[in-house]
Formats: C-alpha cells, structure tokens, sequence
C-alpha cells in the first residue's frame, strides 16, 4: 500500500477553476467509496480565489478583489492561486487507517518532508493550522496550508504549498485566521524552485505519507 502504483498520480498544467475542482472531487469521492475509479492525488493551480471553510469568520475576508468560495473543508479562509501548488489527495481510509487526526498529521509530515529536500525546515505548530517555517531575519510565517473533509472514509481537498505566488494576494484575507505571522514562499526563502522540482519532492516522499496512514 505504500507504493503509487494503485492511485492516479494527476498533474494539471493549466490552472483550474474552482467549481470545476470540486466538482471533480465530488464525483471522484463518490466514485472511489463505491470502488469505480482508483483514488486519486492531483496536483493543480487554481486562478487567484479565496476559499472559505466551515470555521470561517466574515470578518477575517478583508477583500473582495476575488472571488470567493464556500467550501466545505475544514478550517478558515485560504487564499490560491498562480504560484502555488494545491494538492488534492482522494484516499480511502476504510482500506488504511481510519483515523482522522493521524491523517491530518501525516498530511502535515508529507508537505514538510518534500519542503526538506529543498533546504526548508518546516513544521506542524499545536494550535496552530498550517505549516511553518523560520525566514531569513528569523521571523516564523506560513508556507502551507492544510484543509481536509472527510466523507465516508474517503477524503477530499488537501494541502497547498508557496511555491512563488504573489504574496501581495494574501493580504485580502486573515489566513486561517491567523494575523501576527507572515506567509512566505519557497522564493522568498531564496529557493528557486519551479513547480515540477517541488512535484518531484512529493512524489519522492509520498511513500513515507502513504505508510504513515497503513493499517
């Protein structure tokens, strides 16, 4: 189970719309809980959006210079866009371990695992959603976030990493809710990373992931 062999390993080129993301997922979920289609780990961009998960707070959307979706993650509002790698992971967690919390965490190690072979030494924080970083002049900020919903044991929307997004966009939200850090990227750290090398760290570590969330 540890291996990629029995999921779709997809990679969208062009950035995706939202409602068309989800509407894949949705489908995609149903499919998979019933046995149709093989679980899936796509790899896409959306165009510049804020989404807003089922914690959300009205006060903390400060902008509506995009559009905005409801969804139905977990979490608060989240900016996407060019620049930044979304990962939407569709796995049966009857067939793994179906355990919540444990997938959450091994979601969290995955991103910090493939941030590591770029130099970054990431972490998941208690308390605080997301994943996190030191910059250079030793201040922590946000390069990820985390955002799950988990129906009938197959989950749905991911994780999304800074890749080089334009940092700017954020200031229309309060991240996760999230005010007295910065968000950074992997080129703010100085990492000149394209989107296809910070795939390739994913792929490399997704076995550790996947063997995390075994039975």
């Amino acid at each position: 189970m540890t291996d990629l062999s029995s999921i779709e390993w997809r990679k969208s080129k062009k950035q995706i719309a939202y409602p068309d993301a989800l509407a894949e997922m949705e489908q995609r979920n149903a499919a998979i809980y019933i046995g149709e289609q093989p679980e899936l780990i796509w790899l896409l961009e959306h165009p510049p959006l804020y989404t807003a998960g089922t914690s959300a707070d009205p006060a903390e959307l400060l902008s509506q210079e995009f559009p905005v979706y409801q969804t139905g993650r977990g979490g608060r509002h989240t900016y996407h866009g060019p620049g930044q790698r979304v990962g939407y992971v569709l796995l049966n967690l009857k067939k793994r371990q179906a355990d919540v919390r444990n997938f959450v965490h091994a979601l969290e190690d995955w991103v910090i695992r493939a941030l590591l072979e770029f130099g970054i030494d990431a972490r998941a924080v208690e308390g605080r959603v997301g994943i996190w970083c030191d910059t250079p002049n030793g201040e922590e900020a946000k390069i990820g976030a985390i955002g799950i919903r988990i129906r009938k044991w197959v989950t749905m929307h991911g994780f999304s990493v800074n890749i080089d997004p334009d940092l700017n966009h954020f200031n229309g939200i309060i991240p996760c809710g999230i005010s007295e850090f910065p968000v950074t990227s992997l080129n703010q750290l100085g990492v000149a990373a394209t989107m296809d090398d910070f795939d390739v760290a994913l792929k490399k570590t997704a076995p550790d992931f996947l063997r995390a969330i075994e039975k």
